[in-house]
């Protein structure tokens, strides 16, 4: 969990003052017993893919699982999960999280709005405060596991959940051509600068399938990612493959469901179980 004494207050987030990185409470009707982030240090690494089929894998063990789209200025969360014709309502008691027909619940902003391609021109902190309500405001009930669909960068939002929500660890994704680069390390350096667990990386997009052998073709050098690995101090949860089906949940294929299962129970592995 985020620790304010991680952030050596003004000098790291901006802030003059401690009493504002100070861990929020959510609803009431509420009881959130763990929250797994999802990041990346650009966009365009199917973040939110690995978000949404982590979240399902989740929940096919049994588990009650929510998903929160973080992403508010490129929401695709609904899309991902096919129900971005469906919108929350505002009930007496609050608004609710959308509950998907497998049980799985859903809040992102495009769940909101009547239009999916309407873009949402806001500022910084109006941003900040509409996930900040997403977690405090609305009811999500008794979940296991709450998986956020973080923004891609090091941006307000992501600093906002690190330092004042109580999450366990966040999910590294990139692509074996970025995998080096000074922007994942930009983003893990930022994830253990504030205290915040990182469960690894997952490298999507590491391998295409050869059709007619099945073999494993790396378009990529795997010697120069290990060697990230290392220098980073962080660990490959997952490598996934170049396939057209991973955005669409449905037909995504047992190859692949097999690969997620094996990268939740690495992730829940590393979170402690709360008496």
């Amino acid at each position: 969990m985020a620790d304010c004494n991680a952030c050596s207050a003004k000098d790291s987030c901006g802030k003059d003052d401690k009493a504002s990185c100070q861990v929020v409470g959510t609803n009431s009707m509420n009881t959130i017993h763990h929250i797994i982030g999802v990041m990346s240090g650009k966009g365009g690494v199917g973040k939110s893919t690995i978000a949404a089929n982590l979240a399902l894998t989740l929940h096919e063990q049994g588990y009650k699982v929510g998903i929160l789209d973080a992403d508010i200025t490129g929401p695709s969360i609904p899309r991902i999960l096919g129900i971005e014709d469906q919108r929350a309502l505002n009930f007496p008691e609050g608004l609710r999280a959308v509950e998907m027909d497998n049980g799985l619940k859903v809040m992102s902003l495009n769940l909101l709005i009547e239009e999916e391609k309407t873009p949402v021109i806001w500022r910084g902190p109006i941003i900040t405060n509409t996930v900040k309500q997403f977690y405090q405001d609305v009811i999500w009930g008794e979940l296991d596991y709450l998986v956020i669909d973080m923004p891609p960068g090091t941006g307000d939002v992501t600093l906002t959940v690190m330092q004042s929500m109580p999450i366990d660890g966040m999910v590294m994704v990139s692509i074996p051509q970025d995998m080096v680069s000074m922007i994942v390390s930009k983003a893990i350096n930022m994830t253990k600068q504030l205290g915040v667990n990182v469960f690894g990386v997952v490298e999507n997009m590491s391998y295409m399938t050869c059709p007619c052998c099945d073999e494993k073709i790396k378009v990529f050098n795997s010697e120069t990612v290990d060697e990230f690995l290392e220098d980073q101090e962080v660990n490959l949860l997952a490598e996934l493959p170049i396939r057209a089906d991973m955005t669409h949940i449905g037909s995504i294929e047992s190859e692949v469901k097999a690969i997620f299962k094996e990268l939740s129970d690495k992730i829940l592995a590393q979170i402690p179980v709360k008496a």
